[in-house]
């Protein structure tokens, strides 16, 4: 059965999260590739025994702030002077783990290693993916699809939009509290042209772009753990985003769980551009 456009929205942002658990970068464009946006979730910090950390058990990992440049990353934090990271250059390999898996990643060096351990205070290392090791997302949910990611919690891409982000807003400003802003939940495409929580009844995603047609398929509602707490301006936390959505976004998809965004994976469009202002077109699940 053929699915016919049924909605029309556009980008209204994009987002990458080189380094997992640290601040995103806003682009007006970004390269999908099989892992999602390039460079998303790349690099990641472990500990001392190469288990993954991230701002649930440091929240001052929002504070270290990712720049994208043609050969680099630049991280800087509060009282750090600049940690420059090669793209393409790595040291030794080892293995690391992210949830319950074990992957195989490259050391970035002691210079990167001292640079986290000085900012947050514990033995830290800090790994790239190995682009070689295929990580795939749960089948149960992507259908049977094969779809990959790098150190991501489990897809390639997530998908928000700007009115559920106005909904949530509406609801903290009636409890007195202030406004936040999108990125407290790590979406890499936020859509503006839908109603609030639309994303969660999508189907496929469809974007004309320069070289071709984008389609993407929403697979999974995400669900919140509490870093949509922690201010990124701040790393200050607080429970009142968490204490909110709990009034109105139990799903029962996954366990009752709260969720905002939905979890996607690419069908079509690898190595094509994604850009600010690009015109969306989909189906609905229901």
């Amino acid at each position: 059965m053929s699915h016919l456009p049924q909605f029309n929205a556009r980008i209204a942002g994009l987002y990458v999260y080189p380094v997992k658990s640290c601040a995103g970068v806003s682009l007006r464009e970004a390269v999908l590739t099989e892992t999602g946006l390039d460079l998303d979730r790349a690099w990641m910090v472990v500990d001392a025994g190469g288990a993954y950390v991230t701002q649930r058990e440091l929240p001052r990992l929002a504070l270290v702030r990712p720049q994208l440049k043609v050969h680099e990353v630049v991280l800087r934090a509060p009282g750090m002077l600049a940690l420059h990271l090669s793209i393409d250059r790595v040291e030794e390999a080892m293995q690391v783990r992210i949830r319950d898996e074990d992957v195989p990643a490259f050391d970035m060096g002691p210079i990167a290693a001292q640079w986290f351990t000085d900012f947050l205070g514990q033995p830290l290392r800090l790994v790239r993916f190995d682009p070689d090791h295929r990580r795939l997302s749960d089948p149960k949910w992507t259908g049977g699809v094969e779809a990959l990611n790098q150190f991501s919690d489990g897809y390639p891409l997530l998908v928000a939009s700007t009115a559920s982000l106005e909904l949530l807003n509406s609801k903290l400003a009636a409890r007195g509290e202030a406004a936040i802003g999108i990125e407290r939940f790590r979406p890499n495409i936020v859509l503006e042209g839908v109603e609030a929580h639309d994303e969660d009844r999508i189907d496929l995603l469809q974007v004309q772009a320069d070289d071709g047609e984008v389609r993407l398929r929403m697979v999974k509602p995400c669900p919140r753990c509490p870093i949509p707490n922690i201010d990124p301006a701040s790393a200050d936390i607080d429970p009142v985003v968490t204490d909110t959505l709990q009034a109105y976004r139990r799903d029962d998809r996954v366990g009752g769980a709260i969720t905002f965004g939905m979890n996607a994976i690419t069908l079509a469009g690898m190595d094509l551009t994604l850009r600010v202002g690009q015109a969306v077109s989909g189906s609905w699940k229901f």
